[in-house]
C-alpha cells in the first residue's frame, strides 16, 4: 500500500507549508483539526528546527509533515548583487538609510545531512519537497525513517519525473497557487497550468497518489479537486488569516484589501518566481527583473528597504505571499476554518 495512504489522515486536507508567516502553532492546529499540519523548514537553522519539532511532537501523537527546500544553490554574483544594489539607491535615498545597511540574505539552505539527523531522531511521518527532490543518498536516508515523501510538481514531465525518482505522492502545483513555484526542470513560466487543467494530466500520467495545491480555499473547490482524481487537496492561502499563522498585521491588511486580487509571480524577494499581491516594487520595477540575484539572495538588499518601510505602515518592499484567490481568508482559528470546509465539502 502507498505510503500516503496508510498515513490514515482523518480529512483530506493539508495545510501548507508557508516559510515567513507560520511557525509550529499553526502545524498542531491543523493536525488537531484533523488535517495535514505542514512545518515549513527552509528558513530554519538546526536549532530552530529542533524546538520547533519538539514542540509538535510533544503537542500531538498525530501524522505532520515537514517541508525542505531542493534548489542547488550557488555562491552569490558580486557583479549581479552589485547591480540589484545599484537599482534599488533611489529607494534608499528616499527612506534616508545608507546602502550599506544591506544584510545577508534570509537563509533558505537546501536539505542536507543535519536535516536529515533530525528526522531520523523525530520521523514525522511525512516529508515534503520543492523544487525537486534531494540526492538518492540524502532521499533513501529519509526514506528509511518511514516516512511518506511528498514533492510539487508543476507541469506533467515534473510529475512523472519525480514518480521515477522516489516520491510516494505528487503534488500538483497549480498557477494559481501563493508563494515559490516549485518548478525544478525548467524555467520557462509558460508551461505551468492552472490546477483544475494540471491535477487531471498528472492523475492520468503518474501511478502515484496527486493532491492538489493552487486556488483551492473552500469546500467546494476541495469537492472539485476530489472529483477530478485528487487524493487530498494543499491548502494555504486560505490560512493566512487564521489566528495561529504569524502574518504580520500589514500582509493581513492586504490580503483583505480590494488590491489582494491582483497578484502576479515576481523574482524580486527572492530570486525565484514566487506569486504575491502586486506592490510598490512590483509595480516599479516590473515583477519580473533580471536586475534580481539569483536565489536565495535577493532578500538582503532589501531587507533595509523593508524594515525602514514597515515601521512606517507600508508594505510596498515586502514580499505579500498569495494565491489568486483570496477569499478563504478569514480571521479565525485554523480549526475553526477546517470544520467549516468539511462540511461545506460533505467529507464530516
Amino acid at each position: 500500500m502507498n505510503r500516503f495512504v496508510k498515513l490514515g489522515l482523518r480529512y483530506p486536507i493539508i495545510q501548507a507549508p508557508m516559510a515567513g508567516v507560520q511557525d509550529h502553532r499553526l502545524v498542531i492546529a491543523a493536525c488537531r483539526a484533523g488535517a495535514l499540519g505542514s512545518l515549513p523548514a527552509a528558513m530554519l537553522n538546526a536549532e530552530q528546527l529542533y524546538k520547533a519539532l519538539t514542540a509538535i511532537r510533544a503537542a500531538t501523537d498525530v501524522p505532520f509533515n515537514v517541508n525542505f527546500f531542493c534548489h542547488r544553490q550557488a555562491d552569490p554574483d558580486p557583479q549581479q548583487m552589485l547591480r540589484w544594489q545599484q537599482a534599488l539607491v533611489p529607494y534608499y535615498a528616499e527612506l534616508g538609510i545608507s546602502a550599506e545597511e544591506a544584510v545577508a540574505a534570509p537563509s533558505r539552505a537546501p536539505f542536507n545531512a543535519k536535516h536529515a539527523t533530525l528526522l531520523a531522531e523525530f520521523k514525522p511521518a511525512v516529508v515534503s519537497f520543492h523544487f525537486g527532490l534531494p540526492e538518492p543518498e540524502l532521499l533513501a536516508w529519509v526514506k528509511a525513517t518511514g516516512a511518506c515523501v511528498l514533492a510539487s510538481a508543476t507541469t506533467v514531465a515534473e510529475a512523472q519525473w519525480l514518480a521515477r525518482h522516489g516520491a510516494d505522492a505528487i503534488i500538483a502545483q497549480g498557477l494559481e497557487a501563493g508563494g515559490h513555484r516549485g518548478h525544478f526542470l525548467s524555467d520557462d513560466l509558460d508551461l505551468q497550468q492552472g490546477t483544475f487543467t494540471l491535477l487531471p494530466q498528472i492523475v492520468e500520467a503518474v501511478d502515484l497518489p496527486v493532491i492538489a495545491a493552487g486556488g483551492i480555499v473552500d469546500g467546494k473547490s476541495i469537492q472539485a479537486a476530489l472529483a477530478l482524481g485528487a487524493s487530498a487537496v494543499q491548502m494555504g492561502t486560505a490560512f493566512l488569516c487564521s489566528q495561529e499563522a504569524t502574518t504580520s498585521a500589514l500582509h493581513r491588511a492586504a490580503l483583505h484589501s480590494p488590491n489582494s486580487h491582483h497578484t502576479a509571480l515576481t523574482n524580486l524577494f527572492s530570486g525565484r518566481p514566487a506569486r504575491g499581491i502586486v506592490n510598490r516594487l512590483m509595480q516599479e520595477l516590473g515583477p519580473l527583473s533580471d536586475l534580481a540575484p539569483d536565489f536565495p539572495y535577493a532578500g538582503g538588499a532589501l531587507a533595509p528597504l523593508r524594515a525602514a518601510a514597515e515601521k512606517a505602515g507600508d508594505s510596498g518592499f515586502s514580499p505579500l505571499w498569495a494565491g489568486q484567490n483570496v477569499s478563504g481568508c478569514r480571521e479565525l482559528p485554523a480549526g475553526e476554518l477546517i470544520a467549516r470546509w468539511v462540511q461545506e465539502a460533505g467529507l464530516a
